[in-house]
């Protein structure tokens, strides 16, 4: 009995498609962490195409990497770092757009409480968009070494000796970093909180 005919065996994808697919899978959780990076939608869009464009220079190293997403980070982070170097100003939060739908008046997305909240932004409710929203807001008065670890450790729940193979930098130097990092958030929550207390408070000059 013969043997039944046999097609041509399927040939693997070429690497662009597979960097393409594989960079794809990663887009939300970069585009995320470019946000909190770069501080505003259209710098974090930039931020990933410029990332993606470094990347698909040498796929193959891309797709060689045991973490690939912990490689595209590094290549982000760079450009963000290059951005700032170049621009020499550090991106705050009344630098963050607001987008999304626009009413007559040509007023786009609405104030949540604790700054602008995207309209069609992330999914999931406004709570977990007021929240990323703060982050950014946070990260934002960070420079971008510190606030590359802190996503790296804090959020994406490396260790400190693999944040800094992904930063490339010392551990001692992600641990400083990090120290710092928390330090000053620690600050900055406890400057909002102070100032939340006395805002609806008494009025000037009227003593209890």
């Amino acid at each position: 009995m013969g043997h039944p005919p046999t097609g041509p065996s399927p040939s693997p994808s070429p690497p662009q498609t597979r960097f393409d697919e594989t960079f794809c899978a990663l887009l939300p959780r970069l585009y995320r962490r470019a946000v909190m990076l770069a501080g505003t939608r259209s710098w974090a869009e930039d931020a990933v195409h410029e990332a993606y464009l470094k990347l698909a220079a040498r796929p193959q190293r891309f797709l060689d990497h045991p973490e690939p997403y912990a490689y595209a980070f590094t290549a982000l982070l760079s450009v963000v770092r290059d951005t700032h170097r170049r621009e020499r100003r550090q991106v705050l939060v009344d630098d963050l757009e607001v987008s999304g739908a626009t009413d007559a008046a040509g007023q786009a997305g609405r104030l949540g409480s604790i700054g602008p909240v995207v309209a069609a932004g992330w999914d999931g409710g406004v709570e977990r968009r007021d929240a990323e929203m703060e982050a950014v807001r946070l990260l934002g008065r960070l420079s971008s070494k510190q606030a590359g670890v802190v996503i790296l450790v804090d959020l994406d729940g490396y260790t400190i000796d693999q944040a800094a193979r992904i930063m490339r930098v010392h551990r001692g130097t992600a641990a400083r970093h990090r120290t710092r990092a928390l330090e000053k958030l620690r600050s900055l929550l406890d400057g909002s909180e102070s100032e939340r207390s006395d805002g609806p408070g008494k009025e000037p000059g009227h003593e209890a």
